[in-house]
């Protein structure tokens, strides 16, 4: 992935033979505290609903949360969507696939940052079923202190793991799987298929999905600032409802 300049254009108006993959902390909703307590507002969620029914169903939101806690951020919707940044996914058709883990060595790796960070306040400890993450969002002072602490115990889950660092909060999760990966494998199904993708996210995670995107010749935009890989550039949460509209 190739960072390009900071200095980036907004991007066209959506279309509705596009096909849509969206982060959702950051780039749907704004970050909160926790993760829990994020929630889209009722525009966005209409906006979303709408752009789905326009583009006959080709949109999916591809995010670090898992599926299960997706459809309860959108509860009464089930879009596509990747989960856990591409372990888990979930196709037009409803079927759902997961990355195989080893649960005994999560749980006991789980049980050893939860005893290292006990008495941070600040700290919270999720385990999202196929991977960790250590999130620092009220206690930014503890960054440092985050990130040794899952370096040092990232080997005991084994070569098969690595580390997914993000906006305060560092994760241990299988290798081989990212948000550029699940946006490909929506891509060779209907109703992606033969459509120009669209990547939208604000994260580090997400500039596997803008470097899918940008080599199938489509539009990646990152939501705020930073060197990105993106080739355009929305400014805020808030400005990619206002493009969402737009359509």
């Amino acid at each position: 992935m190739t960072a390009r300049s900071s200095r980036l254009t907004a991007p066209p108006p959506p279309r509705r033979e596009w096909a849509y993959f969206f982060d959702i902390d950051g780039t749907l909703v704004a970050i909160a505290a926790t993760p829990a307590g994020a929630r889209p507002g009722r525009d966005l969620r209409r906006l979303l609903e709408d752009l789905h029914q326009a583009s006959g169903g080709a949109v999916a939101l591809i995010s670090g949360r898992s599926i299960a806690d997706i459809d309860q951020l959108f509860s009464g919707v089930r879009f596509p969507a990747a989960g856990q940044h591409g372990l888990e996914r979930r196709n037009a058709a409803g079927a759902i696939t997961r990355h195989s883990v080893a649960a005994a060595r999560l749980d006991a790796v789980r049980d050893r940052i939860a005893a290292a960070v006990a008495g941070k306040r600040g700290l919270l400890l999720e385990h999202k079923g196929l991977s960790l993450a250590l999130h620092y969002r009220r206690a930014p002072r503890l960054a440092g202190f985050a990130h040794r602490t899952v370096r040092l115990l990232l080997p005991r889950l084994g070569s098969d793991y690595g580390i997914q660092t993000g906006k305060r909060v560092v994760e241990m999760r299988p290798t081989g799987k990212d948000k550029g990966a699940a946006a490909l494998e929506f891509m060779a199904e209907a109703p992606f298929r033969d459509r120009t993708p669209v990547f939208v996210g604000d994260d580090a995670s997400d500039e596997h999905g803008f470097a899918t995107v940008n080599r199938l010749g489509g539009y990646s935009i990152k939501v705020g600032p930073g060197r990105t890989a993106a080739r355009w550039r929305l400014p805020n949460v808030k400005a990619v409802e206002q493009w969402l509209r737009s359509i």
